[in-house]
Formats: structure tokens, C-alpha cells, sequence
């Protein structure tokens, strides 16, 4: 069966086959493999962070026919800090295709029996460490997203950029131009914010700001966020 042009790596044997589906095919997701161990518990294997030597923090995947009422464990095997904030509160957020059909609620926090801890699994130059949490879905067949923080993918960027451009009241004091390409090949975009409409000679002479933003997974501003995946 194909969910938006993807096949799924896993097909239901059955009605009575409540094997969750993995995804992560989409923008932003990351999950590289998961692995059941038992009935409704599954480990999770992450992939890298671009261009680093193994750095695994963001995760975003979905999963499928879930069960109402039932607790699902996920242990996130292969990550890299050595402490993480899940040890001082912070939950997964999860957003329900279902919930959000029914009640317009969004990307909201989730998630008990949190722990954060170094495991067993050796590699090389240190060890790797666990991101443990339950969650008891509400509805039976859905589809929910669970993610590290609140998504705002290239395109969410996009849009609100040129949402901005298109404003008259804001466009005479931007200026948007690419920088360079990202190593996926996405634009890195240039904002100039200043009175455009000022002395030549006086515009030389202003000191300027720079900032940078969505340098690291977490790293995000959403000044403009659509609550669906």
C-alpha cells in the first residue's frame, strides 16, 4: 500500500496485525530504522546530522495503525549528548492527523515515563545514549508525528519569505537575495532589513547586524506556523 506516492516498508498481515508503520520520507523526518522488540515497544535508530561525524539529536517520523488506549514504548538508541534537557522535563511533541480533523489541535507535548541515559552500545571515541518515553495514543488508526521540537521546514521558510516580500507595507525594507546552497542543495537566503529609502552616502556609514538562525536541530523561529506536519 502507497501513503502519499511512498510505499510503506510495512504492510499489515491483517485486521488483527497491530504492528505500527514507521515513516520518515518527508521533510525534515528523520528515523533511519526501528525494530520491535516487543508487542508495543520498538527501538529506534536515527540518522546522522548532515556533515557532522555522527551527530544524532533531531528526530520527526510518523507512525501508523496505532492502537486507542494502548501504551507504546519508544527507546531512541543511537544519540550523542551526554546529558539532554528530557532529564529536566522537556516531552516529545506529537501532532494526531485525527485529533486535528476533530479539534483543530495541533503540535502539543506528549509522552510518560521519559528517561535519558547512557547505554550499552560502545562506538568509537565514546558511547551512545538512550531517549526512553511511552505515549498512549487516543484514536485507533491514526496516523501521528512525533518530533524533538516543533517543525518549520525550508519550505515553511520559503513561503513566510516571500509572504513578506509580497507585503507592501514590509517589502521596502527588505531586500532577499540566495547567499549560497546548503549541501542539500537548498537556498541560504540573505535578508537585508534596512530604510532603503535613505541617503546613499549615509546608508554607508550605518553599522551593521548580523544574524544568524537554524544553524542546529532545535535551532528555529516560526514567525508564521501552519500547526499540520
Amino acid at each position: 500500500m502507497e501513503k502519499g506516492g511512498v510505499r510503506q516498508y510495512w504492510e499489515p498481515l491483517g485486521p488483527n496485525d497491530d504492528t505500527l508503520i514507521f515513516e520518515s520520507r518527508f521533510e525534515s523526518g528523520n528515523l533511519r530504522r526501528a525494530i520491535q522488540i516487543y508487542p508495543c515497544e520498538y527501538d529506534l535508530i536515527l540518522r546522522p546530522d548532515i556533515n557532522t561525524r555522527g551527530h544524532t539529536q533531531w528526530y520527526y517520523f510518523s507512525v501508523g495503525n496505532v492502537r486507542k488506549g494502548r501504551k507504546y514504548k519508544f527507546n531512541l538508541i543511537n544519540l550523542m549528548k551526554p546529558d539532554s534537557a528530557y532529564n529536566q522535563g522537556l516531552r516529545p511533541l506529537i501532532y494526531s492527523e485525527t485529533e486535528y480533523a476533530s479539534t483543530k489541535l495541533g503540535w502539543h507535548r506528549t509522552g510518560g515515563d521519559i528517561a535519558y541515559y547512557q547505554n550499552s552500545i560502545k562506538r568509537k571515541g565514546g558511547s551512545y545514549y538512550t531517549l526512553t518515553f511511552t505515549v498512549t495514543f487516543q484514536h485507533d488508526d491514526d496516523t501521528c508525528y512525533l518530533a524533538h521540537c516543533y517543525p518549520y521546514t525550508h519550505t515553511n521558510l520559503q513561503q513566510y519569505l516571500s509572504h513578506v516580500e509580497a507585503d507592501p507595507k514590509r517589502a521596502n525594507r527588505i531586500r532577499r537575495r540566495v547567499l549560497c546552497q546548503t549541501l542539500a542543495g537548498n537556498n541560504c537566503d540573505l535578508l537585508t532589513i534596512t530604510s532603503f529609502s535613505s541617503n546613499p552616502d549615509a546608508m554607508k556609514q550605518r553599522k551593521g547586524i548580523l544574524i544568524t538562525a537554524r544553524v542546529h536541530p532545535g535551532e528555529r523561529h516560526t514567525p508564521h506556523s501552519d500547526p499540520r506536519p
